[in-house]
């Protein structure tokens, strides 16, 4: 598996991130949606990356800079076709290690409560995440969760 660092121009991902968009729209409240389009993705603060094997786009994930010292994992997807294949481990690892090398003392997430959420969810806490209350700009939601890590 190849992860890379993407410039988010390709059909293959444009095709992802609507996926993960429509995703977050079946699952999750307009005003709880907190998923990024393809356009906030190239934002300055945002650095993306996507996973292949050969030609085949296995997933994705962006490291968003809060601030010097603080992180946020956005945009973590996998593609159907390749669900529960160690893509997002392995896309979660690369992030969490690139948070290391900026320095960062802590990586935070949001993610969605409900069930369909759950496997983000597992995986986050088998890295070390724990719950936490909002960060940065979000607002309590009942629809949301937030996770974080203290990175050594």
């Amino acid at each position: 598996m190849d992860i890379k660092l993407d410039d988010l121009t390709g059909p293959d991902i444009a095709e992802l991130i609507r996926e993960h968009l429509l995703g977050m729209a079946l699952n999750s409240p307009p005003e709880s949606i907190h998923a990024l389009n393809l356009e906030q993705l190239r934002g300055p603060e945002i650095t993306f990356w996507s996973a292949w094997e050969g030609n085949e786009l296995l997933g994705c994930g962006a490291l968003k800079e809060i601030d010097l010292q603080h992180g946020e994992i956005k945009s973590m997807r996998t593609a159907a076709k390749h669900l529960r294949k160690g893509a997002a481990k392995r896309i979660l690892e690369h992030i969490m290690e690139e948070a290391k090398r900026r320095g960062y003392s802590r990586l935070s997430l949001e993610t969605g409560s409900m069930d369909a959420f759950d496997p983000a969810r597992r995986l986050y806490a088998s890295f070390g995440f724990e719950y936490c209350s909002p960060f940065s700009d979000y607002k309590d939601d009942p629809n949301s969760v937030f996770m974080t890590k203290a990175l050594k």
